[in-house]
């Protein structure tokens, strides 16, 4: 059904000489955050138009007043930038482009594809009234469709409506749904102009993917019947295009990719995790490679890959191999997802992430982060438990254990830090090697095992009961404060006779 390419008489777009194999958009609406399966949507059009070596582009579809806010659209292209999904070109406002939407309907109306309708919304509602107690569908059959323009009232309040076909029917070849057949019968003449003489929804889209020269429309499943509709204006401008030799109007190729559920299978919500973008990055701590990657596989995949890295996808990518059934979201495989992505990560961006979290600035600090991020992010499913695990290395002596921490702190175990913090100071050299000899054999004098070492020493010097190897965390604190922390907690040292803390 596609067109290889675009004749774009919209020069306003700045597309009149740009005919690509391809080109997608995005169209969001900024009534709110950019959510999961938005975010999904976009990066499916991004992923088809690099595949094609086409365009990928981005319209604000604004043109809901009441609701569209800056806010929503500040977050929309953050979160778009965060996983770097930025359009190729300028984003189009489709409330900027009203005068035109307008323009496109006046034409169809003047070439009879469309007609003023004077019915009153109080004669609507009648007629939907009757068509619900007598238990039928209501379609509007307005006795203004064939009327003569002669006739039309000059004084009452009309909308323009378009004359939808009313025999026959028509086919999408959808690239993911396949063939989909609507009896004619079934569109309705639906309005494309208010009475304010506003555009409606099904007219501004229509006339933006043209103008922007779009070939590709990828989608929501929950636009299939939209795609009908929009069909009817799309085939009228052809044909009036075509008469008058202006140009043309090509039927996109449409790809309705089905939604999200939750992992139970029902609508996905908030309780699944359908969070805004913003949430996923700033509240669970995630990284945008680890997003795009799940997302890229909710509801396509290559093989058995798990990993997949964007140059990867975009050489693997096809529209046509996306699933027919709806996709499940399922919040633990993205956070196990996440953490090899952790794991994968430079360790000075990793830094620069903890420290942004732990309110650190200056060099030494982001040096500290960057040594300690290989021994950090083993341990670490996401930035937020990053940031928590390396909270230690800045911690103000004296530190204040947590409850579990301080639990390990018995008298017993503090006398064994006294002996620790004795062996540890006759180390011969502050490395891992020689700290782990050190407490190794003060384990072997005392009769114990590593383990009633190693938790009270972790206590001491972390004020936790979880981070990495005793010997590392040594190591990254240094010797005096690590010798200075253990000595807070310490008494009487059981190895050189000293009294410390």
């Amino acid at each position: 059904m596609a067109s290889a390419s675009v004749t774009n008489s919209a020069t306003d777009l700045g597309t009149s000489d740009r005919k690509p194999a391809v080109v997608t958009r995005f169209a969001p609406s900024p009534t709110g955050f950019l959510h999961i399966g938005g975010a999904r949507t976009a990066l499916f059009n991004w992923l088809f138009a690099r595949h094609h070596g086409g365009t990928y582009l981005l319209r604000i579809e604004d043109t809901d007043r009441a609701r569209s806010t800056e806010p929503a659209i500040a977050a929309i292209f953050d979160g778009l930038s965060w996983l770097e999904l930025d359009g190729d070109e300028p984003p189009v406002f489709q409330f900027a482009r009203s005068t035109r939407h307008a323009e496109v309907a006046h034409r169809l109306l003047a070439a009879g594809h469309a007609y003023r309708c004077y019915l009153t919304q109080e004669e609507l509602a009648e007629r939907r009234a009757a068509a619900q107690a007598e238990r039928r569908p209501f379609r509007i059959e307005s006795e203004w469709r064939d009327a003569d323009p002669a006739t039309w009232p000059a004084d009452l309040p009309y909308v323009i409506r378009v004359k939808a076909p009313r025999e026959g029917e028509t086919v999408i070849d959808d690239l993911v749904q396949g063939p989909i057949t609507v009896s004619n019968r079934e569109i309705d003449d639906f309005v494309i102009l208010r009475g304010d003489g506003t555009p409606t929804y099904m007219l501004a889209v229509v006339v933006d993917d043209h103008d922007m020269g779009v070939t590709h429309v990828i989608r929501g499943d929950d636009h299939i019947n939209n795609a009908f509709r929009q069909l009817v204006v799309i085939r009228a401008m052809h044909t009036i295009e075509q008469a008058d030799g202006t140009g043309a109007w090509p039927d996109p190729a449409y790809a309705h990719i089905p939604l999200i559920h939750g992992a139970d299978g029902a609508k996905l919500s908030k309780r699944h995790g359908a969070l805004g973008v913003d949430a996923y990055r700033d509240e669970l701590g995630l990284l945008p490679e680890a997003v795009v990657n799940y997302l890229l596989r909710l509801g396509w995949g290559h093989g058995d890959e798990e990993f997949i890295a964007r140059d990867q996808a975009v050489a693997w990518f096809d529209i046509a191999d996306v699933n027919k059934g709806a996709a499940r979201f399922d919040l633990k495989k993205l956070l196990n997802l996440n953490g090899h992505y952790i794991r994968q990560a430079d360790d000075a961006r990793l830094a620069g992430e903890v420290a942004q979290r732990l309110n650190l600035a200056g060099a030494s600090a982001l040096a500290l982060l960057t040594t300690a991020m290989p021994v950090l992010k083993v341990r670490a499913a996401d930035l937020n438990e990053l940031a928590a695990g390396a909270r230690f290395l800045f911690a103000v002596r004296p530190i204040t254990p947590d409850d579990k921490a301080a639990a390990l702190l018995t008298d017993d175990s503090r006398a064994l830090l006294g002996a620790a913090h004795g062996a540890l100071t006759a180390a011969p050299e502050w490395t891992a090697e020689a700290l782990e000899a050190a407490i190794k054999a003060l384990a072997a004098d005392l009769g114990l095992g590593l383990g009633k070492l190693a938790q009270p020493l972790r206590a001491a010097l972390t004020g936790q009961t979880t981070s990495p190897g005793i010997y590392d965390v040594l190591v990254l604190l240094g010797r005096d404060e690590a010798l200075a922390r253990i000595g807070d907690q310490a008494i009487g040292d059981q190895h050189t006779g000293a009294v410390t803390g």
